[in-house]
Formats: structure tokens, sequence, C-alpha cells
């Protein structure tokens, strides 16, 4: 049966930080029950790890392509991890899953953080073993010192709450088109065996339930990805967008997003996008290129508001809020990080040592690429606000930890009322408007973007990729990029417009499907039948190139 990850993305370290992937050419039993009991142990709540066989690696990383397994391997290897996990104290069983790749067959072992540590392992499979604790530290399996080993068993039973089962819940609250349209998302095969699979069986090898067959029960992050109703379970587990028309915050308006958390975040992110993401281009005298900037980098405020989502605490009366003033945005999430990481090491940006709240919502996010892997967050947020010429971004936190808030300054070119010592004078403009000053049109709607690229494929296909970002509005593009490669393999309407986001009604079908079928980049399944409930939606060879082009 198919793991719930991409497998790929997996093994090239794009979705899973190296630290928790373990590559072995063949089978060494000591060695892996110690690493199997390392992961379990998840000493410092990454949320375990993987340990793949049949590949070797070399400096941590994997080498490619893979020496493989013969099937008479495979098997040997799973009843020997039968055998040995037995001897793990107390038991504890990876998620064992035979994989092909490039053409070889190869054995994956997801090893979740366990439930029932901490976890002993013999140092030997011989006579007169002795047990031991074991924990990774960084890309090594290693016993813990005497400070780490009263640290985990301090850490008996204390499950993070993400991974934690909810007593209140059962499996028939989860929806499967919430679960068929992640995997879809992450292109995991285990989308393909779902209609074989009871909802109970998906759960357990999604790990988003536990418990013995008679009581199943639901995770707490199964509840927040794949409920119908989330909220009916952690009511301010929503982001509130609260927009102030001035300092006084008397006269404001307010948007709020509830149902699973990734959607949350993705439409949240769509509306600050859409709402209040511009940008200015200005052609520069006497030089060929034109300065092009935002009033905030989108790709900051993505990371910030998916860092909130990631590491709040559930389990928190107080919902994430997003509060956008006319010259900052601040972003603030109850409650504050967990130690190391205080008031004074946030200011002086130490963050390379940190624990986390949420072992299993962060896998989920990553997996859809919302963010990003363990202590880039905040780098990756002052990169981007510099890229844009924007100031600082300020990190902050209280003596307590109560709160976490991420504060961002608009771009200073959009405060001035004038812009000076450009190609022609004075240009005079207001907050939010582009600047046109050398007559590129910036193409912000599918309509109008998906004809030029059409065009381009046709008429100049080595200028697309090009073309696409200098001209193209960056949110639009990535629409256009996401439906042609959910159409790779047929899908229907709601499952193309969900992966962008977007409400199954007729006005979206029109704007998002129909356009891209009268432009030759999509095509019906049922070309005769456009309204069969049958139908479904491929992208064309046309597509198929132009999607390439814009990789």
């Amino acid at each position: 049966m198919a793991l719930p990850v991409n497998i790929e993305e997996l093994l090239n370290g794009k979705t899973v930080e190296w630290e928790r992937i373990e590559f072995r050419k063949g089978w060494n039993a000591e060695r892996t029950i110690r690493t199997i009991c390392a992961f379990a142990n998840d000493f410092n709540n990454w949320g375990g790890g993987y340990i793949v066989i049949g590949i070797a690696e070399k400096n941590g990383r994997p080498v490619f392509p893979p020496e493989g397994l013969k099937l008479s391997q495979i098997d040997y290897i799973q009843q020997e991890l039968n055998r040995i996990c037995r001897k793990i104290s107390p038991n504890y069983f990876p998620i064992v899953e035979p994989v092909d790749f490039y053409s070889k067959k190869i054995l994956i072992l997801w090893c979740p953080g366990g439930s029932n540590r901490p976890y002993k392992a013999p140092d030997s499979l011989g006579q007169n073993v002795r047990y031991f604790y074991y924990i990774k530290k960084f890309s090594s399996t290693v016993q813990p010192t005497q400070e780490e080993e009263r640290e985990l068993l301090s850490m008996a039973k204390q499950i993070p709450f993400d991974d934690q089962v909810n007593h209140h819940s059962k499996i028939s609250d989860f929806d499967l088109t919430h679960i068929r349209t992640y995997l879809n998302d992450i292109k995991s095969d285990l989308e393909n065996e779902l209609p074989n699979l009871s909802l109970e069986e998906i759960s357990r090898r999604m790990n988003i339930a536990e418990g013995g067959d008679e009581f199943l029960l639901p995770k707490n992050v199964g509840i927040l990805f794949f409920a119908k109703n989330p909220q009916r379970f952690f009511p301010n587990a929503k982001i509130e967008i609260i927009i102030f028309k001035d300092e006084s915050g008397t006269e404001y308006t307010e948007k709020i997003l509830t149902g699973p958390i990734h959607q949350q975040l993705r439409n949240a992110l769509n509306y600050i996008n859409d709402s209040l993401i511009t940008e200015k281009i200005i052609k520069q005298k006497d030089k060929p290129e034109a300065l092009r900037f935002f009033n905030y980098p989108y790709q900051a405020i993505e990371e910030a508001l998916a860092n909130a989502v990631y590491h709040r605490g559930y389990d928190n009366d107080s919902s994430i809020e997003v509060r956008i003033y006319p010259d900052r945005i601040n972003i603030i999430s109850f409650p504050g990080p967990l130690p190391p990481l205080d008031k004074i090491k946030l200011q002086n940006l130490q963050i390379d040592v940190r624990k986390y709240r949420n072992r299993r919502i962060g896998e989920f996010l990553k997996e859809l690429h919302l963010t990003e892997g363990r202590t880039t967050g905040i780098p990756t947020i002052i990169r981007e606000m510099e890229k844009n010429g924007s100031p600082k971004p300020v990190f902050e936190t209280d003596d307590r930890r109560l709160y976490f808030k991420t504060s961002f300054k608009i771009h200073p070119d959009f405060k001035e009322s004038e812009i000076k010592d450009f190609a022609i004078g004075e240009i005079r403009t207001k907050p939010g408007r582009i600047v046109n000053q050398d007559k590129i049109n910036i193409l912000n709607t599918l309509k109008d973007a998906v004809p030029n690229l059409v065009r381009f494929e046709r008429d100049k296909p080595d200028y697309v990729k090009d073309y696409a970002a200098r001209y193209i509005n960056s949110k639009v593009l990535k629409q256009i990029m996401k439906v042609l490669e959910v159409c790779i393999l047929p899908n229907n309407r709601a499952a193309v417009l969900s992966v962008i986001d977007r409400a199954n009604n007729t006005r979206n079908y029109k704007n998002y499907i129909v356009l891209l079928v009268n432009n030759g980049l999509l095509e019906m399944t049922v070309p005769k039948k456009p309204k069969s409930p049958k139908q479904k939606y491929r992208t064309t060879e046309r597509g198929r190139r132009l999607l390439e082009m814009l990789k």
C-alpha cells in the first residue's frame, strides 16, 4: 500500500529534511533497530523520519540510480522487521512500503514519532543484550547524555497536541473528498488506492487516527486537515484578516476564514495577494532594466502566515490575526515559541536551535509546499524583504512567550506621494497603484494571460518563460501551471478548481476551465457531452509543452 507522501520529492529531500532520512544500500538489522528507536523517540518533535533501503548514500545524500533490492530480499527484510521491532520496548512498528523507483525496488520505512515514548532498543541482536535509549542528533543516531535522557524521560506520554487522539470525534467526521484532494495535491500514489480502501484503512495509512479496530479515533491533526467541519472541534482554529482604514482603528473591515487549516492558509494568502499586494514598475533613466518592487513581498507574507499556522497552539482559545494598517502588517499567533527560543534570542535572531509544537502539522504543510524546512522561515522572510528593498521585519514575543508577532512595514516608495529622479521627472501616484512608466502592461487575469501565452508558445517558444516572468502576474501564472499540472492525469471539475482554491461554481468553471479548453490547453474526456457527470479534463499536448516551458 502506498505512503501518503510524494516519493520522488521525499527521496530528493524536498519535503523532508535530510536529517530525517537515512539511506541504506542494504540490510543491517542492528543499525536499523537503533534508528527506528531514535525516530520513535522523536526527541526534538521533528515528526520521526524515514529509512530507505536499497539506495546507497554519500555524505548523507542518496546516490542515484538506486542499487535496488530483489523481491526475495524485500520479503526477508519485512519478516526481519516484524521480528526485531518486537524487541523495541515498548513495541513499535514502522509503516513499511516497497516502492518502484528508477525501475528498481526499494523499501521505505516510515517511522512517525511514537505515542508511547520513551523507547529502548537492544545494543545488539545476540545474547546477553543491554537496552538503551536512542535519539537523533542531527543526522546521527546516538545514545542520549544523562541530561538528554532526563529530558527524554520527562517527555514520557507527552505527545504533541496535534498528534494526540481526539476523544470527541469519530472516523466518520473525516471528509474523503478533503483526503483525496490532499493526496492529489502532493501527487501521492495512495490516491489511486482509495477506491479499494475503507475510511478506517486510509486513516491508519495516513497516521491520522489511532486505536484498536473497535475504538479507532481521529488524531487532532486529522481533524484540522480533513474533517468536514474542523471548527466544530476547534472553534478558534481560524484566520482573521482585519483591515484598518486608519491608525485609530475605529473603522475596519474583517474577513474570517474557516475550514481545514491548509485551505484557510491558501484562501488567506489568495485574499491578501488579490486585495493588497501591488507591484510598481518604474523605467530608469539611461538603464534598460526597469525597477520592480512590491508594497509587501508576497513570499515574506506567505512564509510568516504559514509559520503562524504551523507553530500556533491549537489547544489555545485565540485565532491567528492578520492586522493590516495603512503602512504595516502584523501577523499574530498564540502562544509564543517554545524554549529554548525566548524574547532575547528572537530579537538577536538566534533561531538555529528550537523545539516544535506541532510535529505533524509541519509535515502536511511541507508536503503541500506551504512552508519550508525547520528554522528556515525567519531567514526566508528576512531575505525576501531585503530583496524587495523593504524595511527589515520585526519578530516579537514577551517574557512569558504568550504570543508571537511578525511585523512588516510597507515599502518606503509606496508611502511617499512623489517618486523623483526617474526617466520623466516626477511621477505622482497613490499607494497601491502600478507606475506603468515604460508602458509595460502586467496581465492580471487568466482571460488576458492565457491567449498571450498560447501565442508565444506557438510563435516564440524560446521566450515563453521570460515573457511570463516579466508580464504576467505571478499568482495568475501559478494558477495556470497548477491547473495544467493537476490535469496531466484526467481530473473532474471540482478537483481542478480545488487545486487553485476556487469554489466549484459556474463562474469559476468558465473563468478557469472553459477558458483553458477554448485556448487548446485542456481537453474534455467526454467531448460530445460537455455536461456529462463523468466529464473530466486533461492537459493537451500544447498544454504539456507550455507547462514544460514555464518550469
